[in-house]
């Protein structure tokens, strides 16, 4: 499998894959998230699994079970850590602990190295006996509310090591921490080249007009995703350029506030023909890709975002983005070099006209965002970085190997 990366990402990404392969060959590697499908924690894990099977490691994923009352809680310490208000009871924190408890019996904690990702499974901490433990929190924790974080860190003050996407997010724990961004895989159903039949297949499967230019944010349905930010930009720019907004989301299987949402922005878009909202089912991977790819303009107009995946998967299609100005979407967005940087609808519906009426400039600013996303946010080097962090905490400053 790596050896199809050749040609595609940095040379020295796959060298150093390699050689973390052979001092880890046979040893195991567990990651434990909340869910299979949705999202892009979800989305990383599908294809890394096997990248790190491919070089030797005994990789496996697994995932907690909740009901919705566990997910309701979850969701709100994710809102919280956020910045958004949540109350919080003991109660409520006794019963994100039984539930990562009672999911003992299914999961084989049976592992050299755990990788634990998100608040979801952050107390199977209590349960270690074995191996390196890692925390990996993919949300934006800049601001968080209240005492969240003092609860959590209770958690996370026992594990060997926690990573972040940026550096505003990380807080002093006591453990060593670590800086990784998430990654896209250039090879995945999402963001492989498509012929123009395929993309014109997906066009036709949801009415869309290839004449007309077209802006797209596909994300979850979710507040801090500002879908209703998005259309307020739309109709601004509607009334001096002709376009259609393109809406679309997949549920994720731990998001409770999904469907209200949802209607939530339907009610707000009142039947306008030229709003396209798509619900998306699970794996709708090519689907996404040929909308990506189909686009004129890509936003990501997020009010809080731990990284936002679709802001590298449309660069890598030579796609101009415009992005909120938040969280990990200043780390790939490079402001007026590979897109635009927003804080208002007012001024993502300037920077939508700006590339409208430039058409050199979005493609000058699609070729530079394609090049950037190659030297930064390929699988390959995430897989490296988290190949590393074990490394590190195994062998502290020990030099890794000579090249």
């Amino acid at each position: 499998m790596i050896d199809r990366y050749q040609n595609i990402a940095p040379k020295g990404d796959l060298i150093l894959l390699n050689k973390l392969g052979e001092h880890f060959r046979d040893r195991s590697f567990l990651h434990i998230n909340s869910t299979k499908e949705g999202g892009g924690v979800a989305e990383i894990l599908q294809r890394m699994i096997p990248l790190m099977a491919d070089i030797g490691i005994d990789a496996r994923w697994d995932v907690i079970n909740g009901d919705d009352k566990f997910f309701d809680i979850t969701k709100r310490i994710h809102n919280a850590i956020q910045g958004n208000p949540q109350k919080f009871t003991k109660s409520m924190w006794d019963y994100h602990f039984d539930v990562n408890k009672r999911n003992l019996s299914d999961l084989a904690l049976e592992a050299d190295a755990y990788l634990i990702h998100d608040p979801q499974p952050l107390p199977l901490i209590e349960f270690r006996e074995n191996g390196t433990w890692i925390w990996r929190c993919h949300i934006d924790a800049s601001n968080p509310y209240g005492d969240v974080c003092d609860q959590l860190i209770r958690y996370c003050k026992k594990y060997d090591s926690a990573i972040f996407s940026m550096p505003s997010f990380a807080r002093a724990m006591g453990i060593s921490e670590f800086i990784i961004p998430p990654s896209i895989d250039p090879l995945s159903e999402k963001n492989r080249e498509l012929s123009a039949d395929e993309i014109q297949g997906t066009m036709d499967k949801f009415n869309l007009d290839p004449e007309r230019p077209m802006i797209l944010q596909v994300s979850r349905f979710d507040r801090f995703k500002d879908p209703i930010g998005v259309i307020q930009a739309y109709r601004l720019v509607k009334k001096y350029n002709d376009c259609v907004l393109v809406l679309a989301g997949s549920p994720a299987s731990d998001d409770p506030e999904g469907a209200e949402v949802l209607n939530e922005v339907k009610e707000f878009a009142s039947d306008d023909p030229d709003i396209h909202i798509l619900l998306l089912p699970p794996f709708s991977d090519k689907d996404i890709n040929a909308l990506q790819r189909a686009a004129t303009i890509v936003m990501q107009k997020s009010l809080k975002e731990g990284f936002g995946l679709t802001v590298s998967e449309a660069m890598w299609k030579g796609k101009p983005v415009i992005g909120g100005a938040t969280g990990g979407i200043p780390l790939q967005i490079v402001h007026r070099y590979t897109g635009f940087l927003v804080r208002t609808a007012e001024g993502a519906a300037f920077r939508i006209r700006q590339f409208l009426n430039n058409p050199v400039m979005i493609e000058r600013m699609g070729e530079q965002g394609r090049e950037y996303v190659r030297n930064n946010f390929l699988l390959t080097r995430q897989t490296r970085d988290y190949l590393s962090v074990w490394y590190t905490i195994e062998n502290g400053d020990r030099p890794m190997f000579n090249i």
